[in-house]
């Protein structure tokens, strides 16, 4: 192309570039893969080589994307109320981008390079490329003092307080040795484990689950609550040491010292001595990658003396000693047969794309996600195309693109609906939401039934019983809102296709066990939009009993940790609604706790200031358990680190916490030693109540008898994930919805 054609292409590049790394960086929310990113960059890159006279400063392949101002659209306002302002501090070093390819051709360039500059012998060091967001730890007299977020390269974030409550992260250096001050840097992520729980929370609340564990991860480190911060399961590997004189000659050497003193340093990486040592890592790597429990996205490869990095100096946005190798993302091309339209029980209309079935990341896709009618459009998708699907940080399927060249004639341009394929009611789009609604929250089936499955759920009353069992008690017209469940007499459960008088009786206990339930338990079950179960637990704690709750102002509401407008809005327009005020009126009268005063005084602080982390199956529930640690002043952590005080083992331990207690020393105590530090009380009896429920779903006419509740004794799909199998059964629903045994 002549010049100016360059130009126009030069300015468009640009303006794409920019938009989607606002998209990354700010929103956490991307919609092309790093691939086409990539792809977008090197073109600009070509483009401005080949016209130097058209580079200026502000170009992106000038300075890194930004992550600084890291807010919402504050037309939404529902981001808002997550993230808050950072103070903001100038980065000591730049904190620059690394260069990357995914030719290994390029990888052989660098390496030649390295070598032609050098002369003499050296190394290099490969390791792993931590999909997450970059952070820059500073320590000072061996204590954490600052971290800072990459912003844009010059200046960073502020969020010492949330890092804080990452785990893995020391406040104190131990053993010694350490410089008086220096910077380490490198990437907080998401383990797979926590982005599973995390996504499986959002998509019970009905929020758009995140792309990938590095959105989450990058979101996660911008809450508000420090201590939500902590729930959400992050941790941290630290790859790069900076400061004044550091006594060291390779990287290599700085990371084993970093390691001594505590910090958090991947033992993956290896030292290699040529290109062809390089390739063996990368090839190794490129399948060992898939059964890791954190998402990578390629290799670093690092010049490995330090005195050699320095000669080889930096451009103005990469170090010239270090490279990128980014593996590409496994996807797939398979045809679109269709999209359905299903509504939630908030009354979100999703569309959800059915395709010929294909395999990829070690599963077969059948399904995927559409989100919305803006993405829909984005994509600008047909039934019958060939489109390509990729698993967002390997586990969510998403379609990335459309392959135009193989769009059949005649394809036809999907019609979102216009009404609610349920009950027919016309849709609505509020401002400032990616999502279109059904209002007919009392009359619509889907919604009336979701709600009523997630007032049962196991984090909300914890009634045993699923989908097929609340779908026949809503077709027979036994139960159309959560107090009807209370009303239920055995006469009205024998109506039930296959059940019989043992199976009603287990359902009316479990029925009469979930009265117990705290009441931020009960406040999440209403299913208030927006108000998960973390919100709820922060409403329940600031008013203390319902009554205050629904007579709070917007200001009130407002002042509560976590809340902002959005869901005080929503949080006022449910309690603005007669028939929800008569509802919790009727749930009162059957009993259900509706005051932070009427649960349990039984407080102690004998377990004060100690961190314990439990593992196995207990006498108890885990809930159950984890809660009685709580109210004897204990803190309870997922995860074993020199900062836990004691790891409680019960049966069927998980082999990996077990390691690592032994590893750090740490105490390894019994559910007997738990007991006599409490003074020989026995555990409370609500987790042995919720033992006793069993249920019958029943959709195929088939009973389950005597199964266990899922929180009695029994292990979340995360333990059983790290204990690995054999760890003991676990209640869950088939695909037709039934509770059964696997």
């Amino acid at each position: 192309m002549d010049k100016e054609q360059a130009r126009i292409r030069i300015g468009e590049l640009r303006d794409l570039i920019n938009e989607n790394n606002r998209r990354y960086y700010v929103e956490n929310s991307p919609v092309i893969s790093d691939y086409e990113y990539d792809m977008l960059m090197n073109e600009l890159i070509a483009l401005e080589k080949q016209y130097p006279e058209l580079v200026t400063e502000d170009s992106p392949t000038m300075r890194v994307g930004s992550d600084l101002a890291n807010r919402p659209d504050a037309k939404s306002g529902k981001a808002a109320a997550q993230q808050k302002e950072f103070a903001q501090y100038p980065h000591r070093y730049p904190m620059l981008s690394l260069g990357n390819t995914y030719d290994i051709s390029e990888v052989e360039a660098f390496a030649d390079r390295a070598s032609r500059s050098i002369g003499d012998r050296f190394t290099f060091s490969t390791e792993l490329k931590f999909d997450g967001t970059a952070i820059c730890l500073t320590y000072r007299h061996g204590e954490l003092f600052r971290a800072l977020t990459r912003g844009d390269g010059t200046i960073g974030d502020d969020v010492t307080e949330n890092v804080h409550h990452i785990s893995n992260i020391p406040r104190k250096l131990t053993g010694g040795g350490w410089p008086d001050e220096f910077e380490i840097r490198g990437e907080i992520y998401m383990p797979y484990k926590a982005f599973d729980r995390l996504n499986a929370e959002r998509e019970r609340d009905e929020d758009p689950p995140f792309a990938n564990p590095r959105n989450a991860a990058s979101g996660s480190l911008k809450l508000i609550n420090p201590k939500e911060v902590g729930h959400r399961g992050l941790e941290c590997t630290l790859y790069h040491m900076l400061g004044e004189n550091l006594p060291f000659e390779t990287h290599d050497q700085a990371l084993n010292a970093a390691a001594s003193w505590g910090l958090p340093v991947s033992d993956k990486r290896k030292i290699c001595r040529d290109i062809h040592e390089i390739e063996e890592y990368i090839s190794y790597w490129d399948t060992e990658r898939k059964f890791l429990p954190f998402a990578t996205d390629g290799i670093v490869i690092k010049v490995n003396e330090l005195a050699f990095q320095k000669s080889l100096g930096y451009t103005s946005k990469f170090p010239r000693w270090a490279v990128a190798y980014k593996f590409q993302a496994e996807r797939a091309l398979t045809k679109l047969r269709s999209i359905d339209y299903q509504v939630g029980r908030t009354g979100a209309v999703t569309p959800v794309a059915n395709l010929d079935p294909v395999p990829l990341s070690g599963t077969t896709v059948k399904r995927a996600s559409l989100h919305n009618l803006d993405q829909m459009r984005l994509l600008d998708i047909r039934i019958g195309d060939y489109v390509y699907v990729e698993k967002g940080g390997e586990i969510i399927p998403k379609i990335t693109g459309v392959e135009i060249s193989q769009r059949p004639a005649g394809a036809v341009v999907p019609e979102f609906p216009s009404v609610c394929p349920d009950c027919g009611t016309p849709l609505v789009r509020d401002e400032g939401e990616a999502k279109f609604f059904c209002p007919n929250a009392e009359g619509c089936p889907t919604q009336i039934m979701g709600k009523l499955v997630h007032f049962i759920s196991r984090k909300a009353m914890n009634v045993i019983a699923g989908d097929a069992t609340i779908e026949q008690m809503f077709r027979l017209g036994l139960v159309r809102k959560p107090s009807d469940l209370y009303s239920l007499d055995k006469d009205d459960l024998l109506k039930l296709e296959g059940w019989k008088e043992r199976s009603a009786e287990r359902f009316l206990a479990s029925i009469e066990a979930s009265k117990a339930t705290p009441f931020d338990h009960v406040l999440f079950a209403l299913g208030i939009r927006y108000v998960g179960e973390t919100t709820a637990k922060s409403l329940a704690r600031h008013f203390g009993d319902m009554d205050s709750l629904m007579a709070a102002s917007r200001e009130e509401l407002l002042a509560v940790e976590d809340i902002g407008e959005v869901i005080a809005d929503s949080v006022l327009a449910f309690f603005a609604d007669s028939r929800n005020r008569e509802e919790v009126e009727r749930l009162k009268a059957a009993g259900l706790k509706f005051s932070m005063a009427e649960e349990s005084s039984e407080v102690s602080d004998l377990l004060a200031g100690k961190t314990i982390v439990i593992s196995g199956n207990f006498s108890i529930s885990r809930d159950a358990m984890k809660a009685l640690i709580e109210k004897n002043g204990g803190k309870n952590s997922s995860s074993v680190s020199s900062r836990t005080s004691y790891l409680l083992a019960g049966s069927k331990p998980g082999p990996e916490k077990m390691k690592k207690a032994e590893q750090l020393g740490i105490e390894v105590i019994d559910e007997a030693r738990l007991m006599q530090m409490l003074g020989g009380s026995t555990p409370d009896a609500d987790g042995e109540a919720e033992a006793q429920a069993t249920a019958a779903d029943t959709r195929t006419g088939s009973q389950v008898a005597n199964v266990q509740s899922p929180v009695a004794g029994d292990k979340t799909a995360e333990d059983r994930k790290e204990d690995g199998p054999g760890s003991g059964p676990e209640v869950r629903q088939d695909a037709e919805g039934q509770l059964k045994l696997f």
